[in-house]
């Protein structure tokens, strides 16, 4: 069995700073103190200050002269804008999925399927606190619809989306909860998909992400810091 290979102190930082966005515990429109963060997981400058790079050219993080590093502020606008863009280009890599996918790819959606389907969703189950073990899940179930895409571009462009959609969700998981059957909506796209029906599929993916996009947009971004104080 061939070993894991170990992340570079380089790629502990990154995924440990980006994690403490998305956990919010560093909160939108936060300014980073790199000294703090060296002192606080025991990195050097460099490697904090490579990490902090990577996740401002991912849109995590906002750079500017003189001043520094601070988290990338969310707004009702900057959503909306990611949501359509993200439709655009899921129904790209599912259409070319759905073409080109064979058995192993199904076998891989059903199984990310029924993993997600037993976990609780932290955004709509009160008492469910286990965020990150839900949005892994939730990830890889995604990331296997569109497995079989053989464009490496449109899946790179697709995870850099999801990855900023994530961020809205999770702030919206820790300050609110909402009725609503993610499983069965998730359940749906699933079928149409292993059926071989783009067109279905992709309605149906749009509805989907343009459903959670109105939920968050029915909580004010403007005072998530309340609300986050709160929860």
């Amino acid at each position: 069995m061939t070993a894991m290979p170990m992340r570079s102190l380089t790629e502990q930082t990154y995924f440990r700073i980006r994690d403490d966005i998305l956990s919010c515990r560093h909160r939108p429109g936060t300014r980073l103190n790199i000294k703090m963060l060296c002192d606080e997981m025991g990195a050097s400058l460099g490697a904090v200050r490579e990490a902090m790079s990577r996740l401002a050219a991912e849109g995590f993080l906002e750079s500017t002269a003189q001043k520094g590093f601070r988290v990338s502020p969310v707004s009702v606008e900057d959503l909306e804008d990611l949501t359509k863009t993200r439709i655009a280009i899921e129904e790209l890599c599912l259409r070319e999925a759905i073409k080109l996918g064979e058995l192993e790819w199904e076998t891989d959606i059903v199984g990310a399927f029924h993993r997600l389907s037993r976990l609780p969703d932290a955004f709509v189950v009160s008492g469910a606190t286990d965020v990150q073990a839900w949005s892994s899940a939730n990830e890889t179930f995604h990331s296997a619809l569109v497995s079989a895409c053989r464009s490496n571009w449109l899946l790179r462009i697709r995870a850099m989306l999801f990855d900023q959609a994530d961020r809205y969700r999770r702030l919206m998981a820790i300050s609110t909860k909402v009725d609503r059957d993610v499983v069965n909506e998730h359940r749906a796209i699933m079928e149409a998909v292993l059926e071989r029906n783009p067109d279905l599929a992709s309605a149906l993916m749009a509805q989907h992400l343009q459903r959670t996009a109105d939920i968050v947009s029915r909580v004010s971004l403007e005072n998530i810091d309340d609300k986050l104080s709160e929860a």
